[in-house]
Protein backbone atom coordinates (compact mmCIF):
# COMPACT_ATOMS: atom_id res chain seq x y z
CA UNK A 1 0.00 0.00 0.00
CA UNK A 2 1.17 3.51 -0.70
CA UNK A 3 -0.20 6.83 0.48
CA UNK A 4 -0.46 10.17 -1.26
CA UNK A 5 -1.42 13.66 -0.23
CA UNK A 6 -3.80 15.33 -2.69
CA UNK A 7 -3.99 19.11 -2.39
CA UNK A 8 -7.46 20.46 -3.16
CA UNK A 9 -7.48 23.32 -5.63
CA UNK A 10 -9.61 26.21 -4.33
CA UNK A 11 -8.22 29.49 -5.70
CA UNK A 12 -7.77 32.00 -2.86
CA UNK A 13 -10.13 29.94 -0.67
CA UNK A 14 -12.97 31.51 -2.64
CA UNK A 15 -15.29 28.50 -2.68
CA UNK A 16 -16.79 26.20 -0.07
CA UNK A 17 -15.78 22.56 -0.56
CA UNK A 18 -17.51 19.43 0.73
CA UNK A 19 -15.86 16.05 0.24
CA UNK A 20 -17.63 12.81 1.05
CA UNK A 21 -18.43 9.31 -0.08
CA UNK A 22 -21.66 7.88 -1.48
CA UNK A 23 -22.84 5.15 -3.80
CA UNK A 24 -24.78 4.82 -7.05
CA UNK A 25 -22.83 7.55 -8.89
CA UNK A 26 -24.98 7.55 -12.03
CA UNK A 27 -27.94 8.66 -9.93
CA UNK A 28 -26.35 10.49 -7.00
CA UNK A 29 -24.39 13.09 -8.99
CA UNK A 30 -27.51 14.68 -10.47
CA UNK A 31 -29.83 13.98 -7.55
CA UNK A 32 -27.49 15.56 -5.00
CA UNK A 33 -27.17 18.58 -7.32
CA UNK A 34 -30.96 18.97 -7.53
CA UNK A 35 -31.31 18.65 -3.75
CA UNK A 36 -28.71 21.37 -3.15
CA UNK A 37 -30.39 23.73 -5.62
CA UNK A 38 -33.47 23.68 -3.43
CA UNK A 39 -31.49 24.06 -0.18
CA UNK A 40 -30.20 27.59 -0.90
CA UNK A 41 -31.83 29.96 -3.40
CA UNK A 42 -29.23 31.46 -5.73
CA UNK A 43 -26.55 28.89 -4.92
CA UNK A 44 -23.82 28.32 -7.49
CA UNK A 45 -22.51 24.79 -7.31
CA UNK A 46 -21.03 21.74 -8.91
CA UNK A 47 -21.13 18.11 -7.86
CA UNK A 48 -18.44 15.72 -9.11
CA UNK A 49 -18.37 12.04 -8.19
CA UNK A 50 -16.05 9.17 -9.05
CA UNK A 51 -17.69 6.04 -10.38
CA UNK A 52 -15.99 2.65 -9.91
CA UNK A 53 -17.20 1.27 -13.23
CA UNK A 54 -16.56 2.58 -15.90
CA UNK A 55 -13.91 4.54 -13.91
CA UNK A 56 -15.24 8.02 -14.70
CA UNK A 57 -15.61 11.25 -12.78
CA UNK A 58 -19.23 12.32 -13.28
CA UNK A 59 -20.01 16.05 -12.96
CA UNK A 60 -22.98 18.37 -13.03
CA UNK A 61 -23.58 21.95 -11.95
CA UNK A 62 -24.70 25.44 -12.82
CA UNK A 63 -21.29 27.14 -12.96
CA UNK A 64 -18.52 26.14 -15.40
CA UNK A 65 -15.67 27.23 -13.10
CA UNK A 66 -17.05 25.21 -10.21
CA UNK A 67 -17.66 22.21 -12.49
CA UNK A 68 -14.04 22.32 -13.67
CA UNK A 69 -12.65 22.63 -10.14
CA UNK A 70 -14.92 19.98 -8.61
CA UNK A 71 -14.26 17.44 -11.36
CA UNK A 72 -10.48 18.01 -11.42
CA UNK A 73 -10.24 17.75 -7.61
CA UNK A 74 -12.39 14.61 -7.59
CA UNK A 75 -10.29 13.01 -10.35
CA UNK A 76 -7.07 13.81 -8.44
CA UNK A 77 -8.46 12.04 -5.36
CA UNK A 78 -9.29 9.12 -7.63
CA UNK A 79 -11.09 6.99 -5.02
CA UNK A 80 -14.29 5.31 -6.16
CA UNK A 81 -17.57 6.78 -4.93
CA UNK A 82 -15.93 9.92 -3.54
CA UNK A 83 -17.76 13.16 -4.30
CA UNK A 84 -16.65 16.78 -4.29
CA UNK A 85 -19.19 19.58 -4.00
CA UNK A 86 -18.00 23.13 -4.61
CA UNK A 87 -20.27 26.08 -3.90
CA UNK A 88 -20.48 29.82 -4.02
CA UNK A 89 -23.18 31.89 -2.26
CA UNK A 90 -23.67 29.24 0.43
CA UNK A 91 -21.84 28.06 3.52
CA UNK A 92 -21.51 24.38 4.46
CA UNK A 93 -23.89 25.19 7.33
CA UNK A 94 -26.56 25.81 4.67
CA UNK A 95 -26.11 22.54 2.79
CA UNK A 96 -24.62 19.88 5.08
CA UNK A 97 -27.91 18.46 6.32
CA UNK A 98 -29.16 18.19 2.75
CA UNK A 99 -26.02 16.26 1.82
CA UNK A 100 -25.96 14.05 4.92
CA UNK A 101 -29.65 13.17 4.57
CA UNK A 102 -29.32 12.04 0.95
CA UNK A 103 -30.00 8.28 0.93
CA UNK A 104 -26.85 7.47 -1.09
CA UNK A 105 -24.41 9.44 1.09
CA UNK A 106 -22.32 7.26 3.38
CA UNK A 107 -20.18 9.97 5.00
CA UNK A 108 -18.83 13.50 4.78
CA UNK A 109 -15.10 13.94 5.34
CA UNK A 110 -14.86 17.74 5.31
CA UNK A 111 -16.80 20.94 4.62
CA UNK A 112 -14.71 24.10 4.50
CA UNK A 113 -13.12 26.86 2.46
CA UNK A 114 -9.79 26.33 4.24
CA UNK A 115 -6.76 24.96 2.44
CA UNK A 116 -7.13 21.18 2.54
CA UNK A 117 -5.21 18.04 1.75
CA UNK A 118 -6.80 14.64 1.26
CA UNK A 119 -4.79 11.69 2.52
CA UNK A 120 -5.30 8.87 0.03
CA UNK A 121 -4.20 5.23 0.29
CA UNK A 122 -3.71 3.09 -2.79
CA UNK A 123 -3.84 -0.71 -2.87
CA UNK A 124 -3.97 -3.19 -5.73
CA UNK A 125 -7.76 -2.78 -5.80
CA UNK A 126 -7.90 1.01 -5.90
CA UNK A 127 -7.79 4.19 -3.84
CA UNK A 128 -9.46 5.23 -0.59
CA UNK A 129 -9.67 8.43 1.44
CA UNK A 130 -8.08 7.97 4.86
CA UNK A 131 -8.87 11.48 6.05
CA UNK A 132 -8.63 15.18 5.28
CA UNK A 133 -6.36 17.86 6.71
CA UNK A 134 -8.56 20.96 7.00
CA UNK A 135 -6.65 24.22 7.48
CA UNK A 136 -3.62 24.86 9.64
CA UNK A 137 -2.76 23.47 13.06
CA UNK A 138 -3.94 25.56 15.99
CA UNK A 139 -1.54 26.91 18.60
CA UNK A 140 -3.54 28.94 21.13
CA UNK A 141 -6.87 29.31 22.94
CA UNK A 142 -8.91 32.38 22.01
CA UNK A 143 -8.85 35.43 24.24
CA UNK A 144 -11.92 37.39 25.36
CA UNK A 145 -11.19 39.94 22.61
CA UNK A 146 -10.91 37.22 19.97
CA UNK A 147 -14.16 35.65 21.18
CA UNK A 148 -15.93 38.99 20.74
CA UNK A 149 -14.41 39.40 17.24
CA UNK A 150 -15.72 35.93 16.34
CA UNK A 151 -19.20 36.81 17.52
CA UNK A 152 -19.15 40.12 15.63
CA UNK A 153 -18.20 38.27 12.46
CA UNK A 154 -21.20 35.96 12.95
CA UNK A 155 -23.40 39.04 13.30
CA UNK A 156 -21.95 40.58 10.11
CA UNK A 157 -22.59 37.52 7.99
CA UNK A 158 -26.13 37.04 9.24
CA UNK A 159 -25.64 34.38 11.87
CA UNK A 160 -26.31 36.50 14.93
CA UNK A 161 -24.93 35.20 18.15
CA UNK A 162 -26.77 35.18 21.45
CA UNK A 163 -24.55 36.71 24.12
CA UNK A 164 -24.34 34.87 27.42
Amino acid sequence: MKTEIVKIDNPEGKYQVVIGQANFSVFTTDDLYRALLTAVPGIKLAVAMNEAVPKLTRVTGNDKTLQKLASENCLKIGASHVFVVMTENAFPLNILNTIKLHPAVACVYVASANPMEVIVAETELGRAVLGVVDGNSVNAIETDEEREERRKLCDQIGYGYIRF
